[in-house]
């Protein structure tokens, strides 16, 4: 009898959710992003576990903070208490760990970002931008090393051009449409909003670099070892995420979230998910997780602008994936 009465007791906790420590027991999350981060596409698995309430079901209490300046901004704030996680760009987190920072990647959010180089109407080629103003990204960074081999592919080197240093893709997007900058590289869906009013598309990223990982979700290792429940519930609302804008009968649901959140219509935020999806151009991790082939590339490629001295460092030291396994991601 006490037997049966036991498991009577445990079938009425399990299906009454009593024993969920995520339904009882909300936890508080701060992370940090970028205001050009947020205004762009990079921030769309972050956006969609927000609104699809994947966070929330996790029990964690999510809350964004804005960070002023570039990325790696967004590295110190995890040093300052302004955020216990936050979006960074590999390349920054490399610096930044190999600077002192025991700041480290949790989980992936981009993988192989498509950067478009938007040029004014009247440039018709690649050789048209000699002597032309380019608003770029920092010098050792991933968008500005694709960039510069796909001009050397088209034979412009270092001298044909000007540059001026622009981050986000909001911000080059507002130098070219007033006329300020000659060309820029735009994410989605700017790059999108561009061709439309006449701007000239004269290559993509893609075209010049192979796979690598771009951006991630980073944590300082003391901080994620403190508080890893925190840490894989978030991991497992990120990979929820990523599951939701992968299938495909969620497509109508991702393009309102892209529509909603930066400004796209209908037919731009298609015309996104198709250039991601349409063939698969692994563009998204499917599961937050992290690709360690990608950033041993990032750390090539840092290593080929002259940021990184050689011995290179290896790609391990940048991550923990812990969080990832816990949460069951492989």
């Amino acid at each position: 009898m006490k037997l049966r009465a036991g498991l009577l007791l445990a079938a009425i906790i399990l299906h009454s959710g009593v024993a969920a420590p995520a339904a009882s027991q909300p936890l508080t999350l701060r992370y940090g992003q970028s205001a050009s981060t947020l205004r762009s596409i990079f921030s769309l698995p972050i956006l969609v576990a927000e609104r699809q309430g994947l966070f929330a079901r996790e029990g964690l209490n999510f809350g964004m903070v804005m960070i002023e300046g570039g990325e790696d901004k967004t590295v110190q704030a995890l040093h300052d208490g302004t955020a216990d996680v936050s979006h960074v760009a590999v390349n920054f987190l490399v610096q930044a760990a190999l600077n002192g920072s025991d700041a480290v990647a949790i989980a992936a959010e981009f993988n192989n970002p498509i950067y478009s180089l938007v040029a004014k109407p009247n440039i018709q080629t690649f050789a048209d931008l000699k002597g032309k103003l380019l608003g770029m990204a920092v010098e050792a960074g991933t968008i500005s090393i694709s960039m510069r081999r796909l001009l050397a592919m088209h034979g412009l080197r270092e001298g044909d051009f000007r540059t001026r240093i622009i981050e986000g893709t909001p911000t080059r997007f507002t130098c070219l449409t007033k006329g300020d900058c000659d060309a820029v590289p735009l994410g989605q869906p700017q790059d999108i909003f561009a061709v439309r009013q006449g701007f000239r598309l004269l290559g993509l990223s893609t075209e010049a670099v192979p796979d690598f990982l771009y951006t991630v979700t980073a944590a300082r290792k003391s901080w994620a070892e403190a508080n890893k429940e925190i840490v894989t519930r978030y991991v497992r609302g990120l990979a929820a995420a990523f599951q939701y804008i992968r299938d495909p009968a969620n497509r109508a649901g991702v393009a309102q979230t892209i529509e909603d959140s930066f400004g796209s219509t209908e037919g731009s935020a298609q015309r996104v998910l198709s250039l991601y999806f349409e063939p698969e151009r692994n563009v998204l991790p499917y599961r937050a997780e992290i690709n360690m082939k990608g950033l041993e590339q990032v750390i090539a490629m840092m290593g080929e602008a002259g940021t990184l001295k050689p011995p290179l460092p290896p790609a391990q030291r940048f991550v923990d994936l812990q969080y990832l396994r816990v949460a069951g991601v492989d």
